[in-house]
């Protein structure tokens, strides 16, 4: 979109939050970058140049604008929609890869060159896949500087440099301020309401060496969101000892590269609550990105509801309730364990099958502030347990044993990285995994925003009962116009239903 000139010209004099993080300006006379809603006076268009990512702005010599704090809009929901290369990458860049394993092994995920990806992502993005590392350990940073105490070293390290100096002219590039001034600024804004647009909350206290990190922070999100079925789902679906409700907001434990943690999602009607404790804080990136895929933070509700606005017998389903998310997950294996599970049983006996494994099998977890107990058994533990001693019919048992031993040793990778219709084909593969099961998968796991389940008795009787196509076959057709976003389509029509997961807990 940013190439489109005048479209952004229109956005930003308009000064229109659904098209943050599509797109950033950056303003020739003061050398900053601003959002588009950013709320200052619009520059003259003269004035304005447009950028795709936040790392491209700053490649090219402008600095963070300190009222809009365009580094904390929600990402650009084309990284949701698309599998090619570049929405790959892009996604295991905000998981942390490039931080921990290097751009070599950013590639070597993905298959391809390192000259390739730098390749693809400057022509796209205008910012190779060190700067968007980069852009991503200064937000990093700055969460780190205002919303703890933790001394300077610590944060840099925790945020992801290598060297404090590196730490110290980013900081000083990115926001022009030092790192010592950006804290300095924290009681100013904290006496004044919180900013609407993400970023810290409210001070961590006192986090230091041998304290897992907590911090509170909001998560933004283009507005509408739905939070019934988002967290209804969730909440309905919980594992016990891995997930809860608790205080009105979602909690659950976290498998993170460098420890483990716990997290607090609560819903506002402007952000999301979060509330991390963290084992070790060089975990921070990844949790935040898990978390906003978890609850499906980038997407675009308005271009989705609009394009299933467009079927009649849908449109009244989306302006009763619009901006529905899909539910989704932290971790692709576990969700995929729990699919299995999941097969031809209720959503009750489901958690308590997955609850048995997570008591054997888990690995012991302390919440001082909940019930949560383990983090959910990694495939590698699963792996090597007695399949005797799996309570399930012997079909299911080893759909169950293929699975976990296949995700154990690599054989199958579940992640971010994939490609939907590469792993669809070896999902299909493996014994008793059929369409219903590959698709929820593709759908929850893999992220895939046209993701269907023609097959699922619950869309089925929701496709009759509003004078839909009930028959797989029939449905899967008239569902042909509301691609790419047949995801979407399906959370509209289980909500039809009475079923608990389309209800926000109270």
């Amino acid at each position: 979109m940013y190439t489109e000139t005048e479209r952004c010209v229109r956005a930003v004099q308009s000064k229109d939050a659904r098209f943050d993080g599509w797109f950033f300006t950056a303003v020739l006379t003061t050398r900053i970058y601003c959002r588009p809603s950013c709320p200052v006076v619009p520059p003259k268009p003269g004035n304005m140049t447009f950028y795709p990512s936040a790392a491209a702005c700053q490649q090219a010599g402008f600095r963070a604008c300190k009222r809009c704090r365009p580094d904390t809009s929600p990402g650009s929901p084309e990284w949701n929609q698309r599998a090619d290369l570049v929405a790959r990458a892009m996604r295991l860049i905000a998981d942390g890869v490039v931080d921990r394993e290097g751009v070599p092994g950013l590639a070597a995920r993905l298959g391809y060159s390192t000259r390739q990806i730098e390749r693809q992502l400057l022509a796209e993005l205008g910012a190779g896949p060190l700067a968007l590392a980069r852009a991503q350990r200064a937000q990093t940073a700055r969460i780190l500087i205002e919303t703890t105490a933790l001394p300077m070293a610590d944060v840099a390290f925790a945020a992801g440099f290598s060297a404090i100096r590196t730490f110290n002219d980013t900081v000083r590039e990115v926001f022009a301020l030092s790192p010592s001034d950006l804290r300095a600024r924290v009681p100013r804004r904290a006496a004044a309401s919180p900013s609407p647009h993400g970023g810290p909350d409210q001070g961590a206290g006192g986090a230091g060496p041998g304290t897992p990190g907590v911090l509170h922070l909001r998560l933004p999100f283009r507005a509408p969101l739905n939070p019934d079925n988002l967290f209804g789902h969730l909440a309905a679906t919980a594992v016990p000892g891995v997930e809860e409700w608790r205080d009105g907001a979602y909690r659950r434990t976290l498998r993170l590269p460098y420890g483990h943690g716990v997290v607090a999602l609560t819903p506002r009607p402007d952000h999301i609550a979060c509330r991390l404790m963290l084992s070790d804080l060089r975990d921070l990136t990844v949790a935040i990105s898990r978390c906003r895929r978890l609850l499906d933070l980038d997407a675009d509700p308005v271009a989705i509801d609009d394009q299933l606005r467009t079927d009649p017998l849908l449109a009244p389903l989306v302006d009763k309730a619009p901006g529905r998310r899909v539910p989704r997950t932290v971790d692709e294996a576990e969700f995929a364990v729990r699919a299995v599970l999941g097969q031809q049983v209720s959503t009750a006996a489901a958690r308590t099958h997955a609850g048995r494994l997570v008591t054997a099998h888990g690995e012991p977890v302390d919440d001082p502030e909940g019930g949560l107990t383990h983090l959910f058994p990694s495939p590698e533990a699963l792996a090597a347990l007695d399949p005797a001693s799996l309570a399930m019919p012997r079909t299911r048992r080893t759909t169950f044993t293929t699975l976990v031993s296949q995700l154990a040793d690599d054989t199958l990778r579940l992640g971010v990285e994939c490609d939907w219709t590469e792993t669809r084909a070896r999902l299909l593969s493996l014994p008793g995994f059929g369409p219903w099961t590959v698709d929820v998968i593709a759908m929850r796991a893999l992220g895939d925003p046209d993701a269907f389940l023609p097959t699922d008795l619950g869309i089925r009787r929701a496709a009759q009962e509003l004078g839909l196509p009930s028959t797989p076959a029939a449905l899967t057709t008239r569902a042909a116009a509301w691609q790419p976003w047949r995801a979407y389509a399906v959370q509209y029509l289980w909500a039809t239903d009475s079923h608990p997961i389309n209800f926000l807990p109270v």
